[in-house]
Formats: C-alpha cells, sequence, structure tokens
C-alpha cells in the first residue's frame, strides 16, 4: 500500500525524469547496479527511482547528469522542475516570481525569512514543524528552500530589502550555534550591495504609532515592473494583483522600514547578539 501511495504522490516533473533516466539506461546498455556504481548509490535505489517508489532526489539528479546526460543539460533542467512541485503546494505559486524578481521588499516578524536562513536553521525551522514531516520531506524541503539563494547571486541583480522584528533575532531555533551560525549569516548578507537588511526594535511602538501589527509582508517588482504582494499563514497563501491593495501593502511596508534601526544600526544589534567582538 505504501508503495502505491508512494507512486500516486510523485508529481510530473519527477515521473518525467524517471522515465528519462530509464530509457537513457536502457540505450546505453547499462543495467541498474552498473549505473548505481558509476553514481554512488545501490541498484536499488536506482530500481527504485525508476518506479516511483521513492522519487528522485536533489542529489540523484545531480548525478545523473553526470553519468548520463552526455552534455546535454537534461538532467540539470529537470532539477528546478522537480524541486518545484516538491515544494509545499501553498508557496509553488509564488516560487517563480521569486526567483524572476527585480526587487523584493521582506518583513518577517516571527521567523528568518527563508531567503536568509542558514542550512541549519532551516533543518531544525522545518524538523520542529506540525505535522511533524519525515526525514526525507525534510531533507526534500531543505533543499528547495536552499536553492532559493541562487537569487543573491544571480547575474541580473535582484534589489532585495529586509526588515526583520527584533524578536526574531531573540528567538533560538535549533541550539545556540545554530543560532550563533544564523546571525552570523544574517551579518553578512547585510554586506551585500544588492541586500538592505534593517531591525524594527522591540520599542518601536513606543512612539505611539505601530504599523507592523499584521504580520509578515512580501512586496515583489516582477520583470515587467509590476507590484504584486504575497502573504502566507498557517500554511495558506495568498498572492495580490489588486493595484489599489498592493499599494497599500507597498505604504505599510515603507513605514515598517522607517519605523526600524538604520542599517548601520541594524548591523551592529545583529553583531552583538552573534557575539562578534568589534
Amino acid at each position: 500500500m505504501a508503495r502505491a501511495e508512494n507512486r500516486e504522490s510523485v508529481g510530473p516533473a519527477a515521473r518525467m525524469a524517471a522515465a528519462v533516466a530509464r530509457k537513457t539506461r536502457l540505450k546505453k546498455g547499462l543495467t541498474q547496479e552498473q549505473l548505481g556504481s558509476r553514481m554512488g548509490f545501490t541498484g536499488a535505489a536506482i530500481s527504485a527511482m525508476e518506479r516511483l517508489i521513492h522519487p528522485v532526489s536533489d542529489e540523484m539528479l545531480v548525478q545523473l547528469e553526470r553519468a548520463l546526460g552526455g552534455g546535454t543539460g537534461i538532467f540539470e533542467e529537470m532539477r528546478e522542475l522537480v524541486r518545484l512541485e516538491k515544494l509545499p503546494e501553498q508557496f509553488r505559486g509564488y516560487a517563480p516570481i521569486e526567483q524572476k524578481a527585480v526587487a523584493l521588499w521582506l518583513y518577517a516578524n516571527h521567523v528568518v525569512h527563508g531567503l536568509f536562513q542558514t542550512e541549519a536553521y532551516a533543518r531544525a525551522l522545518i524538523a520542529g514543524g506540525y505535522p511533524e514531516p519525515t526525514p526525507e520531506r525534510v531533507e526534500e524541503l531543505v533543499v528547495g528552500r536552499m536553492a532559493r539563494k541562487g537569487l543573491f547571486d544571480r547575474k541580473q541583480v535582484c534589489e532585495i530589502e529586509l526588515v526583520l522584528d527584533e524578536s526574531v533575532l531573540r528567538r533560538p531555533i535549533g541550539d545556540e550555534e545554530v543560532m550563533r551560525e544564523q546571525l552570523a549569516h544574517l551579518a553578512e548578507c547585510s554586506r551585500r550591495r544588492n541586500v538592505n537588511l534593517q531591525v524594527l526594535p522591540l520599542d518601536a511602538g513606543l512612539e505611539g504609532e505601530y504599523v507592523a501589527d499584521r504580520g509578515n509582508l512580501t512586496v515583489i517588482e516582477t520583470t515587467v515592473h509590476d507590484h504584486v504582494t504575497y502573504l502566507e499563514i498557517q500554511g495558506e497563501s495568498l498572492l495580490i494583483t489588486d493595484r489599489t491593495k498592493v499599494s497599500t501593502h507597498r505604504q505599510r511596508y515603507a513605514k515598517i522600514r522607517a519605523q526600524a534601526l538604520d542599517p548601520r544600526r541594524s548591523l551592529g544589534l545583529i553583531e552583538e547578539l552573534a557575539g562578534v567582538q568589534r
């Protein structure tokens, strides 16, 4: 029964990758054991992938490209499609928009924004979620989240602004070492020329104006210079294109940013919490 359920849950991109891998293997006259040996996998693992018992992993696609791709890049191209269909359902519509964005304006008030998470932080966060994911699912989600970081080094630069609530910096995820590494990574990210990182202090509301009370906020400038808003809460998501609503979100984000510490003071606070000696 479990095997049948696995097959039914495999998406079209993973099915295509398995079919192409099998046909290419047979064309080259390789057994499953021989292909597995070339890739660093067992023959049983290759069999499970081809039969859709265990969907193709990101690492397996890397090795399939090396062993069977023949310089075509076909399995490398499939990696992005397979990653996309392994993302949480509510995130799939937004992920391609994020990767093509001209600019991102982000506010996070619970945990570090996914684009800025270290692997260890992401793994601790995902593994500790509810419903409790299997180890295999944790790995899939971590791989997908880390792949998003390619946006930082994209040839066509994406300008990224992030406002983090101070509570995010003080909320330990994983253990102390995981958190220190995460804080150090945030400090490193803040020094990128295409990144502006600010911290909204805990006492921001003392000035009598607090506009960050409605939770996380993501505003995107698209390749055609339109603006859209992405909201996500409790496993549900909403992509908003209505210009009046998006305009309100942009103005709200500007207010949040104005109430935050400036980038230099924000970096100082992050380094202080990370234990960095200046």
